[in-house]
């Protein structure tokens, strides 16, 4: 009787510590949720590559007409693209490979605004899951938000170093002109001397550098309906040139880093050193 009841204490014993370990196990598989970061860097499939997201993976979008860093969508334009605060900038958690001093606010409409890069960011009214895109690319004036940019588009007035107002034909008068810009709004332009990946103007010492500085970038991202073949590189001196359908790019140093500026379309008179868009046309042979 006793070796019985030894016995039958045992499996007692063994099924109280079953329940235990099966206890602990699934409490070891309920870690605590990881915080979700208030500005995410998604993959996006439609877009193609990594896109700026809010905390619920909502696309981000910059508009092209605020090449200068403020905010030019108003009325209708905003119940269609609401603007995106992410808070206070101090307090908000950011994805890996996103930084922080990349980002700052301003007031748009009495409303604080996040910016990436000096673009202001907004979200798109038809994007209604995570993971959505549907505002790429609208009216050609609106794309999804990237890190990467070598080239982004800008939309807006030609104003030259004259101070007069230029339309796409550098004759005077008002109009928007699409044109390319930087990653960070700076306007690239072309010379008219200049012929198929040959640039006429850098001289060997760079001496004459800091008034038309060449555009050295690395081609990465590029904005929807803008061709990545039309590119290339040219070696200037030592140093590689990018270039638009044959044309080597330059900044203006007399813009600097103002984002939007394009006193360069005066000098030394319009048409001399134009933008450069989609419509430019292929340089000479």
């Amino acid at each position: 009787m006793k070796i019985f009841s030894t016995s039958r204490m045992l499996v007692a014993l063994g099924l109280l510590m079953a329940v235990s370990l099966s206890c602990s196990d699934d409490d070891d598989s309920d870690p605590t949720p990881t915080p979700t970061n208030d500005v995410q860097l998604k993959d996006n499939a439609k877009v193609g590559g990594k896109v700026l997201t809010d905390k619920n993976g909502m696309t981000l979008y910059f508009f092209s007409k605020d090449a200068s860093g403020v905010s030019t969508c108003t009325g209708q334009c905003l119940v269609n693209w609401p603007i995106y605060s992410a808070g206070d900038l101090a307090a908000i958690k950011f994805d890996t490979g996103l930084d922080k001093a990349d980002f700052g606010t301003i007031t748009t409409n009495g409303t604080q605004q996040t910016t990436y890069k000096g673009w202001p960011l907004y979200r798109y009214k038809d994007d209604v899951a995570a993971g959505d895109a549907n505002g790429e690319n609208v009216g050609t004036v609106w794309f999804a938000a990237k890190t990467d940019y070598s080239i982004m588009i800008a939309s807006g007035q030609l104003v030259g170093n004259d101070g007069k107002s230029y339309k796409s034909d550098y004759t005077e008068g008002t109009g928007d002109t699409q044109f390319f810009t930087d990653g960070m709004g700076r306007t690239l332009y072309a010379f008219v001397n200049d012929k198929n990946n040959k640039n006429n103007f850098t001289k060997p010492d760079f001496s004459n550098d800091n008034v038309w500085p060449i555009y050295t970038a690395e081609l990465k991202s590029l904005p929807t309906g803008v061709d990545k073949t039309l590119f290339g590189t040219i070696d200037v001196f030592g140093k590689k040139q990018l270039t638009y359908k044959g044309w080597p790019l330059y900044y203006f140093g007399l813009d600097g880093t103002t984002r939007g500026a394009t006193k360069g379309v005066s000098v030394p008179k319009p048409g001399i050193w134009p933008i450069v868009n989609k419509e430019s046309p292929n340089a000479p042979n």
